[in-house]
């Protein structure tokens, strides 16, 4: 009776809130008199706790630091079980408490990055590797993980290169990990198989890009201030950053309601190499890259190399390496033999290790090959 009264709570005040912003809606298309109405809206909600109306009856957001603490382990399959049950693991730990699931989840998530990192140095042999490699003392870093040999090995080197989002090195999506098994989450198994090939390789981390820090007093009264800059202006900008800060708080004690620290993103210095890229790249294989040639800065170049040299796995109910046409100007796309975009990489696998190796024996014998799923590929030329 408690849990129906703190939903009904809940969705009252979120219905009466949907309820205020399609008035703001209908309002702002209106004249004056509207436009009058709407910013006494704007005032109403303005004096809408949320900080309390999102905390009530949550409880903290403390969650435990190990995989034993949850009371989970990966088994001989590597599959994520609870220890006791032996049951997959549940998000709806609390089914009255979806956020409140979603932060454990989310917990669990950054221990099994560092349960990967930890697999990357002990069963796939890996050190890492601090980076910027000239970095001062004080400014942020990131790291990588490399092969003994991913800097000398005469022959060929796999760089693994996961997508954006949570993922960090070595892995390619956090769900399959947590509901499927490492094999199908994890790049291990392109590590160990590059390794048996002869190949040296790196993991890349890009999405630890940044560092977030707790902004000083100091640092939140400079960032609002732009004393160098004429009084309109000024007034004009800061009125819009007030107005998007409002939009993002707003979003934000939604998203995280027991966050109080403003926080500030340090970025990680990062470097552009593209002669070099395609000198000494032979082959890329995508796999459902989200990429598109004509909203990145992309010039004629890059997509004639990218031509030549890429493939891209992607998402299909058609069979594996199944030519799937596209309109984009970039490189041959072939089915990866799954509707699942986080599973392409794992079903490509075989595909993808059969693609690098024509690709390595063309480029040693000085001839281009054609595999079959290429051979059907749109005349980009032509359009």
């Amino acid at each position: 009776m408690i849990v129906l009264q703190r939903l009904m709570y809940i969705y009252l005040s979120i219905l009466n809130l949907l309820t205020v912003w399609v008035m703001m809606a209908q309002l702002q298309q209106g004249g004056p008199d509207e436009k009058e109405k709407t910013t006494a809206l704007k005032d109403l909600l303005s004096r809408i706790d949320l900080d309390e109306l999102m905390k009530k009856d949550e409880p903290p957001l403390e969650f435990p630091d190990t995989l034993e603490g949850f009371e989970y382990i990966f088994n001989e399959k590597g599959q994520l079980r609870h220890i006791k049950t032996g049951e997959p693991f549940v998000f709806n730990y609390r089914e009255d408490l979806h956020r409140w699931n979603q932060k454990r989840y989310e917990a669990l998530g950054e221990i099994i990055t560092k349960y990967v990192y930890e697999l990357l140095q002990t069963e796939c042999h890996l050190k890492k590797v601090t980076l910027p490699v000239d970095a001062t003392e004080s400014e942020p870093k990131s790291f990588i993980f490399m092969s003994e040999d991913a800097l000398t090995n005469p022959d060929k080197l796999l760089v693994l290169i996961h997508g954006n989002g949570v993922v960090r090195a070595g892995q390619w999506a956090r769900r399959l990990i947590i509901n499927e098994d490492l094999d199908s989450g994890t790049q291990i198994p392109y590590i160990k198989r590059a390794i048996e090939e002869g190949y040296g390789v790196i993991v890349l981390n890009p999405n630890e890009n940044y560092i977030e820090v707790e902004k000083t007093k100091a640092q939140v009264q400079l960032s609002s201030d732009s004393s160098d800059e004429p009084a309109e202006k000024r007034e004009r900008k800061d009125k819009i950053q007030k107005e998007t800060k409002k939009r993002r708080d707003f979003y934000e004690k939604y998203r995280n309601p027991q966050k109080e620290k403003e926080t500030m993103q340090m970025y990680i210095r990062m470097i552009q190499r593209e002669a070099e890229v395609k000198n000494k790249v032979t082959a890329v294989a995508l796999t459902d890259s989200v990429h598109n040639v004509w909203h990145q800065e992309v010039g004629k170049s890059i997509r004639e190399w990218m031509r030549e040299n890429c493939c891209n796995w992607v998402s299909s109910s058609e069979p594996l390496d199944t030519s799937v046409e596209s309109m984009l100007p970039d490189c041959p796309r072939v089915s990866a033999g799954t509707e699942r975009h986080e599973l392409t990489s794992w079903k490509s696998f075989p595909s993808i290790f059969k693609f690098f190796s024509e690709a390595v024996e063309a480029k040693n014998s000085a001839v281009k090959p054609t595999p079959t799923r290429r051979s059907n590929r749109i005349k980009y030329e032509e359009l």
